[in-house]
């Protein structure tokens, strides 16, 4: 029988038992919050905003003395009742690591990085594909950073909406409100910035598309 056949093509990986590892989960755990804390120095760096409860501790942060790594904690807090209720403990916990790793290694990244300068538009485009990028390893390990993301892997993995595409509807929601702090071009340029981490994982995460499981 050769790869052609459509068995070989069309049956799931997830169906004929293969399954994250351990430390693979944790490997993707490591790299994709590492992703998403770079992409979060470089927005904090060039004043711009993203969606999710990224963007809302972001702009809290801009609006307030308090520090983006404690009200990143404290915004998703509310959305682990879903998680738990709805997508169960082992999505929880791999989450709930997620987010404080996010928050650990946005404390720390002044102490490994220090930017002098940084293009506005430039760290909108990468950050938004740092963002992108470390999102999509994570969802694909089973793991979000919580808030929206909680609802977009659920409403994906339960009911078919593209995760992506719904999480773009909602950080457009975001950048709205950021109108109240930040400039039109600012602003402009964060929603530059969640097209392209929309677009990342509109296209690559998709039912049916990444066969590895949890």
């Amino acid at each position: 029988m050769s790869d052609d056949t459509p068995l070989a093509q069309d049956k799931p990986l997830a169906e004929m038992g293969v399954r994250h590892r351990l430390y693979e989960d944790a490997m993707a755990l490591v790299l994709g919050t590492l992703f998403v804390s770079l992409g979060i120095a470089f927005y904090a760096k060039a004043s711009l905003l993203t969606g999710s409860t990224v963007g809302i501790a972001l702009l809290l942060s801009y609006a307030t003395p308090l520090d983006f790594s404690a009200l990143f904690l404290l915004v998703n807090l509310p959305f682990f009742a879903l998680a738990l209720l709805r997508l169960g403990w082992a999505f929880t916990v791999k989450t709930l690591a997620a987010v404080c790793l996010v928050s650990v290694f946005s404390k720390l990244m002044p102490l490994w990085l220090e930017i002098g300068h940084l293009n506005p538009v430039y760290a909108a485009i990468a950050g938004g594909g740092l963002f992108g990028i470390g999102l999509l390893i994570l969802f694909r390990h089973g793991m979000s950073l919580g808030g929206v993301s909680i609802l977009a892997f659920y409403l994906q993995e339960k009911h078919g909406i593209r995760a992506g595409y719904f999480q773009l509807a909602v950080d457009l929601l975001v950048m709205l409100a950021a109108l109240a702090v930040l400039s039109l071009e600012l602003v402009a340029l964060s929603v530059a910035g969640v097209t392209v981490l929309c677009t990342i994982v509109g296209l690559n995460h998709r039912p049916g598309r990444y066969a590895g499981v949890s």
